[in-house]
């Protein structure tokens, strides 16, 4: 979906490093930081994460980003609490992260 969506390999590439790849955006790294933190067990997000969304994003956009994390959350631990398998469909991709809604810039 990501390919489809413009984003390029080696932005697939460098998703894991995204704080301090160069391949990214300050927008898409405080997007991706903001997914790190929703993602991780406890959710925890400090000011610090939260704040720089509002520097590029109004709030209904925060808001549109946030569910569409919150859902590949969702889909992923249902997924995995019922041992549903991958169906190969992202063979080949570099990215472990969900995939939202959100396209990112190919800056």
């Amino acid at each position: 979906v990501s390919r489809e969506l413009g984003v390029t390999e080696k932005k697939l590439q460098e998703i894991n490093n995204h704080t301090s790849s160069s391949v990214f955006s300050p927008e898409e790294k405080s997007v991706l930081r903001y997914a790190d933190a929703m993602t991780s067990t406890p959710t925890e997000v400090p000011n610090e994460i939260f704040q720089p969304l509002c520097k590029y994003f109004d709030d209904s956009q925060i808001v549109e980003l946030t569910s569409a994390i919150a859902w590949e959350n969702y889909r992923a631990r249902f997924d995995h609490a019922l041992g549903v398998e991958s169906q190969e469909f992202s063979d080949g991709a570099f990215c472990p992260l969900p995939v939202t809604n959100y396209k990112l810039d190919d800056n």
